[in-house]
């Protein structure tokens, strides 16, 4: 009879499997938004309507004016292509965002040579705690992924010596770099700061300074192509780079405030990377012999110093800054040489440390479930204001008017899967059925001061173009007093035949409240509804028709 051992059934993962482990998880994670239902998230006005411009044919600063690039609106607007104008349709836009965002972020520890039991731990953890939460499309996201890609083809430039077309990986770096920062500025300048940083230590390694040469060739080359057919389109006036009407969002005192009230986070994990540093300081020169570990420092210091001033200057979303977690994660595990210590390959070491990543995370997989089980068990929640727990004990003077609102499905696809309350569904209804609506359609004048921007192709109107018509109604961010003017003459002069403003009192200049004045005095309101948004800034949709005539 064969006689087995203990070691015959122990097994080790091969790189297939993890291989296998990393597709997966992104496939897993990124995909699975796909099937769910949504409710109306407060940004989606944006995303739309960017993307449904460039869907019509719309040039940006010629049809419409923003102040940042239009490369946060170029894939969904793709996507319209494919699935139609829907607001699922951004959904499966910011599926795929997500998949290529942890496909560039693994090509940039495969350039480091992270061992695969580490990568697909590091994978998971930049998921989890950066991608997965991403369901819609937002600029403040989409510019990292930008910068990560083009990270990804700078460092296949530098370390991919021998391979062919390596040029080109510095050409497409290049190109990705600069269009994260025609998406968003701030994010944007800081991924040619660290992407021009580590060109500059490969030419110092190489004692060759033609990297550096051809990068800011490759970068200034494309950013001339790409921005100089808008300079007949006023882009000078509404590229935000400080000038006016625009004005200098970076605050030091907003910076250091910041950093010293809150960014407990960056603040540890500088600390844990300063001592891994100051550990190596008596092995100087063989720290610094090592091009691929300085390298990795420049980079990690770069990111962290970008996730401490974007917490500042991109305040939307609280959290859009958190991708630094990976980044940090991944080089204390790597300098601190946990890795050789722990064999990460045992099938019990990994599931276990991935548990405990999803542990770490748990606020946000955990926001999903808990909807479901509160869906199918509401008794669990307390609501006995006798009976005093976690739950009551504070009284929310806002929670009874939330709490009555009905949230549903909408019956128009642009709306599909996602859910509005009730009374939106009803108010846009009464819009649809209103007789200038009907009577006009696709000529009928709207603007459409309001967060249900699908509601042109509902109509089938096609959104109002023009050099001074801003994509987005936020006064002094996304419209300045010139087109408040504009408006405002306008609306004087009966242009529009519908006015809808959404009447947000709790948010600064968002809608322009001057424009309320003015439709209040020259228009007729004829009817209000509530905005598809919950909480402290609920408001109305205000519907404003001409007067008629005396």
């Amino acid at each position: 009879m064969k006689s087995y051992s203990i070691d015959t059934f122990r097994f080790l993962l091969k790189d297939r499997h993890i291989l296998f482990g990393e597709y997966f998880i992104i496939l897993l994670f990124s995909l699975f938004p796909l099937f769910r239902h949504f409710p109306y998230y407060g940004t989606l006005y944006l995303s739309w309507e960017g993307a449904y411009r460039l869907y019509l044919g719309q040039v940006p600063f010629r049809d419409f004016g923003l102040p940042m690039g239009f490369g946060y609106w170029i894939i969904p607007a793709f996507f319209f292509k494919i699935f139609g104008p829907y607001l699922f349709t951004l959904v499966k836009a910011q599926a795929f965002i997500n998949i290529i965002s942890a496909l560039a972020f693994r090509s940039i520890l495969k350039s480091f040579k992270v061992q695969p039991p580490i990568r697909v731990l590091a994978v998971l953890l930049y998921i989890i705690s950066y991608s997965y939460i991403n369901y819609w499309p937002w600029y403040n996201h989409t510019v990292i992924v930008f910068e990560l890609i083009g990270i990804s083809f700078v460092l296949k430039y530098i370390f991919n010596i021998q391979k062919k077309f390596r040029l080109f990986h510095l050409f497409i770096g290049a190109f990705f770099i600069f269009m994260s920062f025609f998406t968003k500025q701030d994010a944007g300048a800081f991924a040619f700061l660290i992407g021009f940083s580590l060109i500059i230590c490969h030419a110092i390694y190489e004692k060759d300074v033609t990297a550096v040469v051809w990068f800011l060739a490759f970068y200034f080359v494309i950013a001339i192509g790409i921005i100089l057919p808008f300079v007949p389109y006023n882009i000078a006036y509404w590229f935000n780079y400080g000038q006016p009407p625009h004005y200098d969002r970076i605050s030091l005192y907003d910076f250091l405030n910041i950093l010293m009230s809150d960014s407990s986070w960056l603040k540890f994990y500088i600390l844990v990377i300063v001592l891994i540093l100051i550990g190596k300081s008596s092995q100087f020169k063989l720290f610094i012999s090592n091009k691929c570990q300085v390298l990795f420092t420049v980079l990690i210091l770069g990111i962290l110093l970008e996730a401490s001033v974007i917490q500042v200057t991109s305040y939307m979303p609280k959290n859009g800054n958190i991708f630094f977690h990976s980044f940090a994660i991944i080089y204390i595990f790597i300098f601190s040489d946990l890795y050789r210590k722990i064999n990460f390959r045992k099938p019990f070491v990994i599931c276990l440390v991935g548990v405990l990543i999803l542990l770490w995370w748990s606020p946000y997989p955990w926001n999903y479930a808990n909807a479901v089980v509160l869906k199918h068990f509401p008794e669990l929640v307390r609501r006995d204001t006798n009976r005093v727990s976690i739950e009551n004990y504070l009284l929310d003077n806002n929670s009874e008017a939330t709490n009555n609102i009905k949230w549903g499905p909408a019956p128009w696809r642009q709306f599909s899967r996602v859910d509005m309350p009730e009374e939106t569904i009803k108010g846009i209804e009464d819009i649809l059925n209103m007789d200038v609506v009907k009577e006009k359609r696709e000529n009928i004048r709207l603007l459409n001061m309001s967060e249900l921007t699908p509601l042109e192709n509902i109509i089938g109107c096609t959104p109002e173009a023009g050099n001074n018509i801003p994509l987005w109604y936020q006064k002094n961010i996304g419209m300045f007093q010139s087109q408040i003017d504009d408006y405002a003459s306008k609306i004087k002069n009966n242009y529009y035949d519908v006015v809808l403003f959404e009447y947000l009192p709790r948010n600064n200049g968002f809608f322009p409240f001057e424009i309320k004045n003015v439709l209040e005095k020259y228009y007729q309101q004829v009817n209000s509804f509530l905005a598809p948004r919950g909480g402290f800034t609920q408001g109305p949709i205000e519907v404003f028709v001409k007067k008629a005539r005396q």
